[in-house]
């Protein structure tokens, strides 16, 4: 099953490049506050809380692009930013079906975020992070059928090895 939400990121593109629009603005408007006409006061700091809230909002909301690909014996995870600067933590993640041991999806009123709990070599398990707060409730539940399917069929495997045949 293949899932993606790439046909949207000029959509994020555009938010993205709003929000830095208003953030100048409002940092002109604070600095003509301050420098020159000093309605607010003491107030001011008001003029620069606003678009730090929306930044700080923008930024817990993650990377926006989300694309999944199970087809194959290999799962395919790539979480990417539409920001060059920001896109310093993109994700890019391959590995076999047979190491997926479970996922966690975890929603908060701003954010999404989906854990995908991996076997390493060393018997270790490596959890791996991503965004997907930009998803439909649609994509979400898809992509939960999906992993639940693989984590499901990973099980009835393990059962099967840990049998004794005579």
């Amino acid at each position: 099953m293949r899932l993606s939400n790439r046909n949207k990121a000029p959509f994020y593109s555009f938010i993205y490049s709003l929000a830095g629009i208003i953030f100048i603005l409002w940092l002109i408007a604070y600095i003509l506050e301050v420098n020159k006409f000093d309605v607010l006061g003491d107030k001011s700091w008001v003029l620069l809380s606003i678009p730090i809230l929306m930044f700080l909002f923008l930024y817990l909301f993650g990377r926006p692009i989300f694309e999944y690909d199970s087809d194959g014996e290999a799962l395919n995870f790539r979480n990417n930013h539409v920001i060059y600067i920001l896109a310093k933590g993109n994700a890019k993640d391959e590995f076999p079906k047979y190491k997926l041991l479970k996922f966690n999806v975890v929603q908060t009123l701003i954010f999404r975020k989906l854990y995908i709990y991996i076997t390493s070599k060393k018997t270790h398990v490596v959890i791996l992070k991503y965004d997907i707060s930009f998803l439909s409730q649609k994509q979400v539940k898809d992509l939960k059928f999906s992993l639940n399917k693989v984590v499901k069929a990973n099980s009835e495997i393990g059962k099967d090895e840990n049998t004794v045949i005579d």
